[in-house]
């Protein structure tokens, strides 16, 4: 029986070394929670400067994006500030959870396995980027919200790969959001509130107490 239980010790260790030279597993619950916070801060701030409410009438919403121009500032300036702080909050937010978890358990921050996460996140998001810049150009300003969600899941479900299994279904979840949204793109910020932020919360408390 003791041999037994040492084998599986052995077998555990074994399994712990090949994923952790294989998936980046240092994510830290606490940065979705962080970022899905500050997505519903500055979703907040933007029905705050349009005077509207959640799931009004799109089109009157959209009229109001037009025309708007609260506190001194127009309403492309505030959205590109607005979004702009929001990414940078949940970046940094992400980069330090992410750091002191991996100090706690004395894993390395950044590594191949990093890199190979990184570079598979970067290439969906980069394109639907690109691909957001080219609706804005058009006046596409309807499909800008369902566009970021959708190539924002498909960032998590192909980093996944290298990963925490997990994000792959909260990429998932994205891309469904962002599907609805394509066919009812009056409540874009709606459903990128309940991706980004309501489900963000979700997945990183129940990281954090499935993982921390």
């Amino acid at each position: 029986m003791e041999n037994h239980n040492e084998h599986l010790e052995t077998l555990s260790q074994i399994r712990s070394m090949m994923e952790r030279s294989s998936r980046f597993i240092s994510l830290s619950g606490l940065s979705g929670v962080a970022a899905g916070s500050f997505a519903l801060l500055g979703a907040t701030m933007v029905y705050v400067y349009l005077g509207l409410r959640p799931f009004s009438n799109y089109r009157i919403f959209y009229a109001e994006v037009l025309q708007n121009a609260k506190w001194g500032i127009g309403y492309e300036a505030f959205f590109l500030l607005n979004a702009a702080l929001v990414f940078i909050l949940a970046v940094a937010s992400g980069i330090y959870f992410t750091t002191r978890k991996a100090r706690r358990k004395g894993q390395k921050v950044w590594d191949q396995s990093a890199l190979r996460m990184l570079t598979n996140l970067a290439i969906p998001l980069v394109v639907g980027g690109i691909f957001c810049l080219a609706l804005y150009r058009e006046r596409q300003i309807l499909l800008i919200a369902p566009a970021t969600l959708v190539f924002y899941g498909l960032a998590l479900v192909n980093g996944s790969k290298f990963t925490l299994n997990d994000i792959r279904y909260l990429g998932l979840c994205e891309i469904g959001l962002g599907i609805i949204g394509l066919f009812y793109p009056g409540y874009g910020l709606e459903l990128w509130a309940i991706g980004f932020g309501i489900l963000h919360i979700v997945y990183g408390l129940v990281m954090y107490r499935k993982y921390e």
